[in-house]
């Protein structure tokens, strides 16, 4: 009987352990009742109290959140038609226009930061909330883009093929079949979008204004005057919601694909 080796999965072991061992710290220091993160004093929930009861970190949770809900709608709606618009149609270039599509999510964020703050500089646009969603939609349509491009790929065309045949129109056809067929992708391109939003801070620091603060800008502020368990709470929040969402997504997406290859 052929031995399979176990350098694979040490090796994958070992990945798993330097990526989510300091997130464990993290996570387990939130709890601590010192003031002094690297010393254990005991278990204790003070810090999720103080959190919730700081009123800057409280504003930036909602602007965090009002930013992440409308860049991911406005990504998902530009992003569907994108994708269904490159799918239906052919034309010279088509491919170049796709890969510009996604260049955003490959291009380093410090680069779409310092490009944002001087095309909106250029047009002399206030920083605030509306360069935000600017900037934000921006580097969430790939997500949208992908994910709907790839379902009506997959997806069986004698579906609408036959709509069309029994009379209806394309547009009551596209709304009728296609649409049901690529909402859980589009839902699931949302997901990850809203994710992405809420975890930016690169490209948030160059296009924000004074007055307009998200949720990883404060981290990243109140990290150089040091780590207190506060911070770890947060962090932590953070964390789970950002999981909770890749998670979403990626359920969506699976049980999206199982009804379009049925």
């Amino acid at each position: 009987m052929k031995k399979t080796s176990k350098l694979p999965k040490i090796y994958l072991a070992a990945v798993i352990i330097l990526m989510y061992l300091p997130i464990i710290f993290v996570m387990i220091y939130s709890f601590n009742e010192s003031k002094i993160s690297s010393i254990w004093a005991g278990f204790s929930l003070k810090w999720y109290e103080d959190l919730f009861r700081d009123r800057a970190i409280m504003q930036a949770l909602v602007n965090s959140v009002i930013l992440g809900a409308i860049s991911s709608l406005a990504a998902a709606v530009i992003g569907t038609l994108g994708a269904i618009g490159t799918t239906k149609t052919s034309f010279k270039g088509k491919g170049i226009m796709e890969y510009i599509a996604t260049l955003p999510m490959m291009t380093p964020e410090i680069i779409l930061g310092m490009v944002f703050l001087a095309f909106f500089s250029l047009l002399g646009l206030p920083f605030g909330m509306t360069t935000l969603i600017i900037g934000h939609t921006a580097f969430c349509i790939p997500y949208v883009f992908m994910q709907v491009k790839a379902r009506l790929a997959g997806m069986d065309k004698s579906f609408e093929e036959a709509a069309r045949d029994l009379g209806a129109s394309p547009f009551r056809a596209f709304f009728d079949i296609t649409l049901p067929l690529i909402l859980p992708a589009i839902i699931s391109g949302m997901l990850l979008s809203f994710a992405m939003s809420m975890d930016d801070v690169i490209i948030s620091v160059f296009v924000t204004g004074v007055n307009v603060n998200t949720l990883p800008i404060i981290i990243y502020t109140q990290l150089k005057t040091g780590v207190t368990p506060k911070i770890n709470a947060l962090c932590t929040l953070m964390f789970i919601a950002t999981w909770i969402f890749v998670v979403l997504s990626s359920a969506i997406g699976r049980i999206g694909n199982n009804k379009a290859g049925k």
